[in-house]
């Protein structure tokens, strides 16, 4: 078989469909290629199914806890019947699936092949064959090709891993029993997030982190996070590189021994999670074929407009190696779709980008942190304002966290925010919205008592008040 379209798209995730769908907006023929779960990573095993179960732990965890924080308030938390909660998790998944991809691709009308996608021809003639299950191949040619194959998660070559078998966080939310103790290796996103949610579950958790927790973020974050962690049972070991993963015969447990300090220590549990991060999934694409230039990871090098070497054969989301985030990659999409059929040569910013990890309290950000306008040689000032300064918080019992604001000591412009709080992905949001406004500016501005993004407003009066002496919404 052989079809002859406008865009041809590798993937079925987020920047795919928005790819397909602007694309086929402006009257462009469409074909989508997927060799997996329909759907992308984001739906089926990261955002979607991650965030719910996390949301499951946090009600048992509040269940557990309410009667300390609220007087007059008795809860217990029972046991997780873990093959309900992953069956519920399935069934969501499920429905978003099909409501968001399936019924999406119906409603446009582009068609969708099952099967391996591998680039064929010449630089100056790319071509694309689809080979299916049963061995039938179809060739595509396409006036620009889009690859949107994503990501998956990566292990170190670390002794003895790969025998011994690990989780990774797509694996972890398909186990039938809560594991009585986890190890867990990182110290990022995804590893905070799978270490809360399994200690929430019933887990003893334990973390080996290399450097601090969130360590791309401000230290006050990692911090913040250390001592919830603490109060939550979790175990942070810092400074820890594991060198070797062994399984004890005797126990069946898993013995992992790292590097600590200087010296070595042995850790042990039931399971190991394995949330170092990911690397782009471009094997089998056969991209040399047609002058498509990667990079060490094997991401797709691509310009700021998302083009790749080759003038015909764009990329977006995480296979470009670029933030890994399922906005992005829908940006990337429609930014691809849009360069690719118009005069447009429009270049994506990540300036007021916002990143949130949905611990609890969650961190959310936007902008730059401390460490980064220094190290741009910008003479900066900042505010930490702690969350028992914000009226929200108090009255939610739980003043865990912080604000804070970085500016520029010479014009007092707004460079980046930072928050540990119960909505912090709200506040990052919100910070996308102040970010190049002065410090006068966000302080006078209207804020709705009892909220929490009226602790923005409450942190920019810190830089010329005493916050401690103000009264409510003064």
């Amino acid at each position: 078989m052989q079809s002859r379209v406008d865009l041809a798209v590798i993937g079925s995730g987020g920047a795919a469909f928005a790819a397909a769908i602007h694309a086929t907006t402006v009257g462009k023929s469409v074909v989508m290629v997927e060799r997996g779960t329909f759907g992308g990573t984001c739906v089926n095993n990261g955002c979607v199914p991650s965030k719910a179960l996390i949301a499951a732990a946090e009600a048992r965890h509040v269940a557990a806890d309410a009667g300390s924080r609220f007087p007059g308030i008795t809860t217990t938390a029972g046991p997780v019947d873990m093959l309900a909660l992953i069956a519920g998790k399935r069934d969501l998944v499920e429905t978003m699936r099909a409501e968001k991809y399936v019924d999406v691709a119906d409603a446009y009308g582009w068609p969708v092949r099952q099967g391996d996608a591998g680039f064929a021809g010449t630089p100056d003639a790319p071509v694309l064959y689809v080979t299916a299950a049963d061995g039938t191949v179809e060739t595509i040619e396409a006036a620009h090709y889009l690859i949107a194959t994503g990501s998956r998660p990566w292990a170190p070559p670390i002794e003895g891993l790969d025998e011994t078998g690990y989780l990774t966080s797509t694996s972890a939310m398909e186990l039938s029993a809560v594991p009585d103790s986890l190890l867990v290796l990182g110290g990022g996103s995804v590893a905070v997030e799978m270490a809360q949610l399994f200690a929430r579950l019933g887990s003893k958790v334990t973390m080996l982190v290399r450097s601090r927790l969130a360590s791309k973020e401000e230290p006050e974050v990692s911090k913040t996070l250390q001592e919830v962690f603490a109060d939550e049972g979790i175990r942070v070991v810092g400074r820890a590189v594991p060198t070797r993963v062994t399984r004890d015969a005797g126990t069946g447990q898993v013995v992992v021994t790292a590097e600590v300090s200087g010296g070595e220590q042995e850790f042990r549990a039931d399971q190991i999670l394995v949330a170092l991060g990911r690397r782009p999934a471009t094997e089998g694409l056969n991209l040399d074929t047609v002058g498509v230039n990667t990079g060490d990871a094997r991401q797709v090098l691509v310009t700021d407009q998302l083009r790749t070497s080759n003038p015909r054969v764009w990329a977006a989301g995480d296979v470009t190696g670029h933030p890994e985030f399922v906005y992005v990659a829908a940006r990337h999409g429609t930014l691809a779709a849009e360069n690719a059929f118009t005069e447009a040569d429009t270049a994506i910013d990540y300036t007021r980008l916002p990143r949130v990890m949905f611990t609890s309290p969650a961190v959310g950000a936007v902008g730059m942190t401390e460490k980064e306008t220094v190290a741009a040689g910008i003479r900066c000032v900042c505010r930490v304002l702690p969350l028992h300064y914000v009226p929200r918080a108090v009255v939610n019992r739980d003043t865990r966290g912080f604000i804070k604001i970085v500016a520029s000591a010479d014009t007092g412009e707004i460079l980046g925010l930072t928050a540990v709080a119960a909505d912090a992905g709200e506040l990052a949001a919100a910070g996308v919205h102040i970010l190049g406004k002065t410090i006068a500016q966000v302080a006078n501005a209207w804020a709705p008592y009892l909220t929490m993004t009226e602790g923005i407003r409450i942190a920019a009066k810190a830089f010329t008040t005493d916050v401690s002496k103000l009264s409510c919404c003064a």
